[in-house]
């Protein structure tokens, strides 16, 4: 889908200068082509204006002189706001009316699936009761769907993957931009959710789809009952989530990362390689890997413990 720039900025109550440029998608600063937008609503990333190849940006009109000659400033004092009411034109298209995927060999499918426009099945690929496949999926071979799972339009699935019954890959994520008189606008989820090779997800996950972009779920990773993955996040290979887990937007787990039940973490934020947190941490900020973490927020595990136990004793002496 491709709109000229003077036909969006027409319905969002905009105005800009220069060329009415095609435009075929939005993108961070730094992911922006030429045919694409992009917003800036947060002064650390004022270091990514002048290199962005963006066609067109909303940013305010203080740092609007930052961008690149090539790129239209579409000044706003509400970015976000104008993102979320662009991202409407490229959402896609929802319809009843599904397909014939292309099947590999060997496969089994129920009589009860049902699938969107442009499917493609790998070879021995199972497929229980009641799943949907949405749109533009693909699916790798030798994985196994169980009753009830649900893949929304243009996921991708690896190979030797099993996805346990109730569970949703690529659901819009959690995103709202806010007027000024408190009201919330939907920001369309228009990336996609991946799941690489000899994953497994447990029942009743949520994967979200990636505002734009990819939400990654690596290879060799294994997922327990319950868990939600947000939007944009990057979950490393070889990763361990037990029950219960919640990963809020952007946030970055690296290789062979565990998380006990219930642990949660904050946005944009990123866990080292090999870090361990134990059941119900919540994480605030980054951590450094090869360490195990407790408490909330988040603390190195042996300290947390000696914390306990000075609690412990001040109750104790109170008594």
């Amino acid at each position: 889908m491709t709109y000229k720039l003077s036909q969006i900025t027409e319905q969002i109550a905009l105005t800009f200068t220069g060329n009415d440029i095609e435009i075929n998608g939005i993108h961070t600063l730094i992911e922006a082509t030429s045919t694409q937008l992009s917003f800036f609503t947060d002064s650390k990333y004022a270091s990514q204006l002048p290199h962005t190849k963006a066609a067109a940006v909303f940013i305010d009109e203080e740092h609007a002189k930052l961008l690149p000659s090539t790129t239209i400033a579409l000044v706003t004092d509400e970015a976000y706001l104008k993102l979320a009411l662009a991202s409407k034109f490229f959402a896609h298209k929802l319809e009843s009316k599904g397909g014939h995927p292309e099947i590999g060999e060997g496969c089994d499918i129920d009589k009860q699936v049902c699938f969107g426009k442009n499917v493609t099945l790998g070879d021995n690929v199972t497929l229980l009761a009641g799943c949907y496949v949405g749109d533009n999926v693909t699916i790798g071979s030798d994985t196994l769907l169980h009753p009830n799972v649900t893949l929304y339009h243009g996921t991708k699935l690896g190979e030797r993957c099993i996805i346990h019954s109730g569970t949703v890959i690529g659901c819009d994520g959690y995103g709202f931009a806010h007027t000024k008189l408190g009201e919330h606008v939907k920001i369309y989820q228009n990336g996609i959710a991946v799941v690489e090779d000899d994953v497994e997800i447990g029942a009743n996950c949520a994967i979200d789809r990636a505002v734009f972009g990819t939400t990654t779920i690596r290879r060799g990773t294994k997922l327990d009952n319950f868990i939600q993955v947000g939007h944009n996040c990057d979950v490393g290979e070889n990763v361990l989530c037990a029950a219960q887990v919640g990963l809020s937007g952007s946030t970055i787990l690296g290789r062979n990362v565990v998380m006990g039940g219930q642990s949660a973490t904050a946005g944009h934020l990123e866990i080292g390689e090999f870090a361990t947190l134990a059941a119900r941490t919540g994480v605030t900020k980054s951590l450094e890997g090869g360490k195990t973490y407790a408490g909330f927020p988040a603390i190195d595990h042996k300290m947390w413990l000696k914390m306990q136990v000075k609690i412990l004793g001040l109750v104790k002496r109170k008594k």
